[in-house]
């Protein structure tokens, strides 16, 4: 089966057809869930996880790599539910997460912003105006968060399989239109796509626990590189393999240092 994740912007209604799709293909619905696991499972405040996925970094985050590393629980917490697919996921950076697995359909829900600043305005006992204002700072901390971080625009439609715009398409013809897509072959599991999966889990699980500079994983070999002085190679290679070569899927470590 397929793993279904949905973007949407605040008051868009994605929330409520990512609920709706999980009822009907009898799915696991996610998405704050993996927040309160990451925060729980790496001991980190979730207010902490909440800003990392949502805030554009600062300039300091960008130098501390601050962001980086709440950014990199959420992500393990997210690869650890979906790695046994019959799962939609609504929360934020689910189609970064999960890029370059093929049986990932990657949903995009949008909305006319009047419609949403009624909602917000409605929701929050706010002005028409305040409520424009909050969704509008919303979208564009998320789009610099996305662009910072992985320089791809959320907006941008080539980067999901599927956009859906409710309005004249009802929140019903947007579950049945996804129900149709989750059906097409190009989203059924294979055992190549298993396989990358595995290691993009894995991958995310060695970053969680090594400051490396890159990580790669094909098949279960492992490749890391890291920042340290020439003088220290032995020393540091041995540290990193001793830290890893026992994490579960890992068949062989190549340890590579960067020059400081």
């Amino acid at each position: 089966m397929a793993i279904i994740t949905i973007s949407r912007g605040s008051y868009s209604r994605g929330r409520e057809v990512a609920e709706k799709l999980a009822e009907r293909l009898n799915y696991d619905c996610i998405s704050r869930d993996i927040l309160i696991e990451a925060s729980e499972h790496f001991n980190t405040a979730e207010i902490k996880l909440i800003r990392a996925i949502h805030d554009a970094p600062s300039i300091l985050d960008r130098f501390s790599q601050g962001k980086e590393r709440y950014i990199t629980y959420v992500r393990e917490a997210l690869l650890e539910h979906v790695e046994n697919d019959n799962v939609v996921y609504h929360g934020l950076a689910g189609h970064f997460f999960l890029q370059g697995i093929p049986h990932v359909l990657k949903i995009r829900i949008t909305a006319d912003m009047e419609e949403r600043v009624k909602n917000e305005a409605a929701r929050e006992n706010i002005s028409l105006d305040k409520a424009r204002a909050v969704l509008i700072k919303d979208d564009e901390e998320r789009r610099k968060w996305a662009l910072t971080l992985y320089g791809i625009d959320p907006w941008d439609s080539r980067i999901y399989d599927l956009t859906v715009h409710i309005g004249c398409i009802t929140l019903d013809d947007a579950v049945n239109l996804i129900l149709q897509a989750v059906k097409l072959p190009c989203f059924r599991k294979t055992k190549e796509s298993q396989e990358l999966l595995k290691d993009k889990l894995l991958s995310a699980r060695i970053k969680s626990i090594l400051p490396a500079e890159n990580v790669r994983v094909v098949s279960g070999k492992v490749t890391v590189e890291i920042r340290a002085p020439i003088i220290y190679e032995e020393k540091v290679v041995q540290e990193i393999k001793a830290k890893i070569c026992g994490v579960e899927g890992v068949n062989e470590v190549e340890v590579n240092l960067l020059s400081l």
